[in-house]
C-alpha cells in the first residue's frame, strides 16, 4: 500500500470510528431501547443479529434468538437474561406459537423497530458528514 492509499484508508477508518461513536456512545439523544443494546458488547453483536433476522423475515425462537450470537461472547444465562430484560422493557415481544402453545416466538416491538431504523438512518446519513 503506498502513502496516498493508506492516508486515504486512515481518513476512511477515522470518518467510520467518529460516526459510529457519535452514533453510540457519544448520543445523549438515543432512546432507551438503544441505550439498553449499547450497553455492552454482547447485547450490540445481539440487536444488530436480532434486527437482521427480524428484517429478513425469520421467525425467532427462544433458542434461535439466544442462538444468534457466538456462544463466546456470553453464557447461556446471560443470553437468556438479555432476551428476557429486553422483553420486560418492551423492546421485544413474546408470544406463543400458534402450533405448539410451549414454543415462544420473539419479534422486536414497534418501538425498537422505529428507533432502530431511525438510528441506522442516521448512521448512513451522518457518515457524509463526519
Amino acid at each position: 500500500m503506498n502513502s496516498l492509499q493508506k492516508n486515504t484508508y486512515i481518513s476512511n477508518a477515522k470518518s467510520v470510528i467518529k460516526t459510529i461513536l457519535k452514533q453510540t456512545l457519544d448520543n445523549p439523544d438515543n432512546p432507551d431501547s438503544l441505550k439498553f443494546f449499547q450497553a455492552d458488547t454482547y447485547r450490540f453483536y445481539f440487536l444488530m443479529s436480532f434486527m437482521w433476522e427480524h428484517l429478513e423475515n425469520n421467525e425467532m425462537s427462544q433458542e434461535y434468538a439466544i442462538s444468534l450470537v457466538p456462544k463466546k461472547y456470553a453464557s447461556r444465562i446471560k443470553r437468556l437474561q438479555v432476551l428476557k430484560q429486553a422483553v420486560a422493557l418492551g423492546y421485544i415481544s413474546e408470544k406463543s406459537s400458534s402450533e405448539d402453545k410451549r414454543r415462544r416466538i420473539y419479534a422486536p416491538t414497534e418501538q425498537l423497530i422505529d428507533d432502530f431504523l431511525n438510528y441506522t438512518n442516521s448512521l448512513y446519513s451522518n457518515r457524509s458528514t463526519a
